[in-house]
């Protein structure tokens, strides 16, 4: 994959962070990681929403998102995101436990590039080089 692009992890779960990046770290994957605790730390971050650090348009980026978050949802992340102009283009990675045929569809409709129902292991690895793979690479 590119080291080019910056990885944001949209995870509740400590346990699920850590074993997100063992999973990284097993497959050489040692691009940047940020990890947002909860939807709302991800929402302020996309939408330059507070004086914390927020996205640089100039980057590249891959969201790993969750549904089930506190306090802004994973689905409503991915609607917001699908309807910015400035943010439409980020390829979105579901990594979730549900397996749910309704949140696979509405996610799929919306435009997530992937869904990955954990445990995590090649089916993450596989999706973020699906994702990657969606950045026009310019001539030098």
């Amino acid at each position: 994959m590119r080291n080019d692009i910056k990885l944001l992890l949209a995870e509740d779960d400590r346990g699920h962070y850590v074993l997100t990046k063992h999973c990284l770290k097993k497959a050489c994957v040692e691009n940047e990681l940020l990890w947002f605790t909860d939807g709302e730390k991800t929402m302020n971050f996309l939408f330059a929403r507070s004086k914390e650090p927020a996205i640089d348009h100039n980057n590249l980026y891959i969201l790993l998102l969750d549904i089930r978050m506190p306090k802004v949802d994973g689905i409503t992340i991915l609607e917001k995101i699908k309807q910015d102009d400035q943010l439409k283009d980020i390829p979105v990675i579901i990594v979730t436990t549900s397996n749910s045929p309704a949140n696979i569809g509405k996610c799929s409709r919306l435009g997530c590039i992937d869904y990955v129902v954990k445990p995590l292991g090649e089916n993450l690895i596989d999706a973020i080089e699906k994702a990657s793979n969606t950045f026009q690479i310019c001539p030098a």
